[in-house]
């Protein structure tokens, strides 16, 4: 009852057979997976549009505190958050990349 696959001639039994379709099938039902495993293009925006933010919030905080004028002060005010926005985005896309093995809840 053993039977050959035809790709790489290894033998499975009924039972691996069964195994195998049942793990494949589980996966095939994984939308996450197969996110991850579709092929895109990388996604280059929100690292460079954290840097242009962090620039900016940089020449804003220090030309507002060196001149003291309102308009570069509020300016910082409104750059600053988007810029811990973004970079908060750009850590959590970091870090959902990771390994699972490494990850404090196995089931998530």
């Amino acid at each position: 009852m053993n039977d050959r696959s035809h790709s790489d001639d290894v033998e499975l039994t009924a039972h691996e057979r069964l195994a195998l379709l049942r793990i494949e099938a589980e996966l095939g039902r994984d939308r996450r997976l197969a996110r991850r495993m579709s092929t895109s293009p990388p996604r280059v925006w929100l690292p460079l549009t954290a840097a242009v933010l962090m620039c900016a919030s940089v020449v804003l905080g220090v030309l507002g505190i060196r001149t003291s004028d309102p308009a570069l002060v509020w300016g910082f005010a409104v750059v600053w958050p988007l810029t811990l926005l973004t970079a908060f985005r750009l850590l959590c896309r970091v870090t959902e990349n990771g390994d699972r093995a490494t990850r404090a809840t196995p089931w998530v």
